[in-house]
C-alpha cells in the first residue's frame, strides 16, 4: 500500500513540472537535449500528481497507442512496465501452448 502524501507536497510537484514543461522550449534553442530531459521531467511528476493528465494521457495514448508506449517506456512510468510485462508473459504463454 503506497503512503499518503501531504496536497502541499503533491502541489508543489505539480508546480514544479508545470514550469519544467513550460521552461523546455525556451532551453530548445540552446546546444544540446535540455529542453528534452525538461519536458520529460516535468511530465513525469505532472503525470504522478494531477488525476486530470492521467486521463488526457490515456486518451492521448488510445489515440496514438505507438507513440504513447514510447514515451511510457522512455519515462519508464511503472504501469507501463506493468504492461508490458503482463504482454511478454501472455505472449511466452500463447508460445507455449501453441508449440504443443
Amino acid at each position: 500500500m503506497k503512503a499518503a502524501r501531504s496536497p502541499v507536497l503533491r502541489l508543489g510537484q505539480l508546480a514544479l513540472g508545470v514550469v519544467l514543461i513550460l521552461s523546455a522550449p525556451l532551453l530548445a534553442p540552446l546546444p544540446g537535449p535540455a529542453g528534452i530531459f525538461l519536458f520529460a521531467g516535468g511530465m513525469v511528476l505532472v503525470l504522478r500528481n494531477s488525476r486530470w493528465a492521467r486521463l488526457k494521457w490515456a486518451r492521448l495514448k488510445r489515440r496514438w497507442p505507438r507513440t504513447g508506449h514510447f514515451v511510457d517506456r522512455m519515462m519508464r512510468r511503472q504501469s507501463a512496465m506493468r504492461r508490458h510485462e503482463r504482454a511478454k508473459v501472455a505472449k511466452n504463454a500463447s508460445v507455449a501452448t501453441g508449440a504443443n
